[in-house]
């Protein structure tokens, strides 16, 4: 089966199984609102210190946001401020790049050599023959150039690894999360953890969960625009779990035929905080007149950057530690432009190859449209029901580049 074969198969299999129905009051007025009053989820510091008080004083919204924001910050850095593990990550991923621009040029040598060869007949087509690549147009400069992009305090990466469960507590068919019971579902992702933990023990584990906060829909909805925002109470519900274990919080959009501008907005309160990060599917981001499900969608650059200063600007205002922005892909069309995603120190980006299948066939796409179309740090999805067989952490930290976020769905 081709690499674009497994997209069109997770097509049929992932189609939006979530009915449209009425919300409990707007999100996005309520994240406005939220930002305007200074609800404590979303409140800004107005100074990187808060203010002195007496200990017997409770602490506001600002040096509460404040207060969480520098315990996560200390947490990360302790577990992933490791020189040596960061090192030895980038080296890893500026060493996958060299290789992957050794390939190319080859790859386009070859081309351009067996063009030269047919001159006559590519004349008497009336073909301009290829020219060989500029340099500056390897894809691997593009790793390289990001992984020096400074590291700030509590950076995720490279210093560690996150593995993250996928899918929504609404629906047992898009994913883990949504498929047993919580904890069981916790204490499943806690052994999952651990395996990759033994695996490389050199670099820390912190396990995330990852829900579907605006779902795509097959039916369009009184605005049209095929998507469905979760409730507060659902993503307060996930929230909860996360904080309770100690794990990361990952907000997945699916844009339907709306915006990332857009729908980033009812998300907000939620990214203020220290511990939850984001993520693009852009598998559901629809043209107009298709309707997600039925063909696969495309994200530009463009709309990635808009998550990028988005969470680049929450970072500032509210002294947060970097923000991760997870994109998923499995085509190379869902993602065009890649090499124009902008590279800020305040959001570590990871493309996250989203296909299932076979083994071979997941390393072909891994290797296709990751390694091939770097933008910072590489992710790989695995399927429990439809990757046959699945492979063990061991396999998965074989790959090259070897990933830095790993999610199961």
């Amino acid at each position: 089966m081709r690499p674009g074969e497994q997209g069109r198969r997770r097509t049929r299999r992932l189609s939006p199984t979530l009915r449209l129905g009425a919300l409990a009051g707007s999100v996005a007025v309520a994240a406005l609102v939220a930002l305007a009053c200074g609800d404590s989820r979303a409140a800004a510091p107005a100074a990187a210190g808060a203010r002195t008080r007496a200990d017997s004083t409770p602490p506001g919204p600002v040096d509460s946001a404040l207060l969480a924001a520098r315990a996560m910050t200390d947490r990360v850095e302790a577990l992933c401020a490791s020189d040596s593990v960061a090192a030895r990550n980038r080296a890893a991923v500026v060493q996958d790049s060299i290789r992957a621009d050794s390939a190319f040029r080859a790859d386009s040598a070859a081309a351009a050599d067996s063009a030269a060869a047919d001159t006559s007949s590519r004349r008497k087509r009336r073909h301009k023959l290829p020219e060989r690549p500029d340099p500056s147009e390897w894809y691997g400069v593009v790793a390289r150039r990001a992984m020096h992009t400074p590291v700030r305090p509590g950076a995720l990466l490279p210093g560690c690894r996150v593995v993250a469960y996928y899918g929504n507590p609404l629906s047992r068919r898009m994913g883990i999360l949504g498929e047993i019971q919580p904890d069981s579902m916790m204490a499943r992702l806690d052994r999952q953890a651990a395996a990759y933990a033994r695996a490389d023990t050199a670099t820390p584990v912190i396990p995330a969960l990852e829900l579907i906060a605006i779902v795509a829909q097959g039916g369009a909805g009184r605005d049209g625009m095929y998507r469905l925002r979760m409730s507060d109470s659902l993503i307060e519900k996930v929230a909860r779990w996360a904080e309770r274990r100690n794990y990361l919080l990952i907000l997945d959009i699916q844009t339907g035929h709306s915006s990332v501008e857009k729908e980033i907005v009812p998300l907000i309160p939620y990214l203020s905080r220290p511990n939850v990060h984001l993520a693009l599917d852009p598998e559901f981001a629809m043209p107009k007149g298709r309707v997600p499900g039925t063909v696969i969608g495309t994200l530009d650059a463009r709309e990635v950057n808009v998550a990028v200063d988005t969470l680049a600007s929450l970072v500032d205002r509210l002294h947060l530690p970097p923000k991760m922005l997870i994109v998923h892909r499995f085509t190379r069309p869902m993602l065009t432009n890649h090499e124009r995603i902008k590279l800020d120190p305040r959001v570590q980006v990871v493309i996250d190859m989203d296909g299932f299948g076979a083994p071979w066939l997941k390393r072909n796409s891994y290797r296709s449209y990751v390694q091939r179309f770097p933008v910072q740090f590489t992710g790989f999805k695995l399927f429990y029901k439809n990757d046959r067989p699945i492979l063990t952490a061991e396999q998965v930290l074989k790959l090259q580049p070897i990933p830095l976020f790993i999610m199961y769905q």
